[in-house]
C-alpha cells in the first residue's frame, strides 16, 4: 500500500453518517441493503479546503442525475443531503485536509434480491468524512497500460456514477501486481479512457490533450482544468489518444478529486518527457489552487 493511503489516526474516533450520524466504530450497513446486494448505489468524492467544499453543487448535481437515471424512489432531498454534510463535518471538527466519500445507495430491500420493487424503505444516505492528503504525492507516477479495458456506454455508461467498480478495480489489480501507482485503461477502440481512478492529460509542444469523455467519467477536476487552461490561454483539445502519442508526449498528468493533478513519470517503462514535473503541470496546480480558493462553498 503507498504510504500516501495509509490510514490516519486522527479519524479512529471520528464520526460518519449512516441516516444519521454515529461513531465510525459502530456505523454498519444491513445486508438486506442495495449496495451490497449488488453494488447498487452511487456515490461521490468531496474535498474541504479550510472551512469549504470544493463544487459541493456540481457534486450533488451528478448524485442526483445518477440516482436518477438508475431509478432511485424516495430519495432525500439536496438541502438534507447537504445539510447531514454539513453537520457530520461539524460534529469531528474537520475544516481542512478532509475527504468526503458520499454514497447513496437504493436502500433496504424486504428480502434478498435484485428487483428494485424490493426497495419499499427509501434510500440510505452514506457520508464518510476522513482525514487524507492528496493521495499519490509528489513523486511521479508509474502507470502500466492494462489487459481490462473500459467500460463503453455500450454495457455500462461511465456517466453514470455507480458503486459496481469491478471493471476499475480489475484494473487496479493489474498495477498492483506490476508495482505501478495505477493502472491506465484503454477504451475498446484501443484508445486512452483513464487511468483505473482519474482522467489523463498529456502536453505536447506546448498544447494541452485530454481523451474523450466516450468512456471515461467527465471529472469535475477534468472540466476545471480544460476551464482555466482556456481561461488563461493555454491551447486544451479533446481527442482520442493513442499509447503512442502518451510515450512520446513531454509531459503528462491526471486529476480527479482525490489526487488533484499529480504528474507522470513513466508509463509502461517508458519514462515520460524528463522524467520531473512539467512546465504547464506546474503552472495548472498553482492556478487550480487560486480557482479552488475562489470558488469552494463555505461549511453552513
Amino acid at each position: 500500500m503507498s504510504k500516501y493511503n495509509l490510514p490516519d489516526p486522527r479519524n479512529e474516533d471520528s464520526y460518519v453518517y449512516v441516516n444519521g450520524i454515529v461513531k465510525r466504530k459502530d456505523a454498519a450497513i444491513s445486508p438486506f441493503d442495495s449496495i451490497v446486494q449488488g453494488g447498487d448505489a452511487v456515490w461521490e468524492g468531496l474535498r474541504v479546503y479550510e472551512g469549504k467544499i470544493f463544487q459541493l453543487e456540481e457534486h450533488l448535481d451528478r448524485l442526483f442525475n445518477s440516482a436518477h437515471i438508475l431509478c432511485f424512489e424516495n430519495i432525500p432531498s439536496r438541502d438534507h443531503i447537504r445539510q447531514a454534510i454539513f453537520e457530520t463535518l461539524k460534529k469531528n471538527g474537520m475544516t481542512d485536509g478532509v475527504h468526503i466519500r458520499l454514497t447513496l445507495s437504493r436502500g433496504l430491500k424486504s428480502t434478498s434480491g435484485m428487483n428494485p420493487h424490493l426497495n419499499i424503505f427509501g434510500c440510505t444516505l452514506i457520508i464518510l468524512p476522513e482525514y487524507k492528503g492528496f493521495v499519490y504525492g509528489e513523486d511521479g507516477l508509474k502507470l502500466i497500460t492494462s489487459s481490462v479495458r473500459r467500460n463503453s456506454p455500450a454495457f455500462l455508461d461511465s456517466k453514470i456514477h455507480h458503486n459496481n467498480l469491478l471493471n476499475n478495480i480489475l484494473a487496479k489489480i493489474e498495477g498492483n501486481n506490476s508495482g505501478a501507482d495505477d493502472a491506465l485503461m484503454l477504451d475498446n477502440h484501443g484508445f486512452i479512457s483513464e487511468t483505473n481512478a482519474t482522467n489523463i492529460f498529456l502536453v505536447n509542444k506546448g498544447i494541452i490533450y485530454t481523451p474523450f469523455a466516450d468512456s471515461c467519467l467527465p471529472g469535475f477536476t477534468r472540466e476545471k482544468i480544460i476551464q482555466i487552461a482556456k481561461e488563461n490561454g493555454i491551447p486544451c483539445f479533446e481527442k482520442n489518444l493513442s499509447l503512442a502519442e502518451l510515450y512520446t508526449a513531454d509531459e503528462a498528468f491526471t486529476t480527479g478529486t482525490m489526487g488533484a493533478l499529480s504528474w507522470i513519470k513513466e508509463v509502461d517503462g517508458r519514462i515520460i518527457g524528463k522524467a520531473i514535473k512539467g512546465n504547464l503541470c506546474q503552472k495548472l496546480q498553482d492556478l487550480y489552487s487560486q480557482y479552488v480558493e475562489a470558488e469552494a462553498v463555505v461549511i453552513g
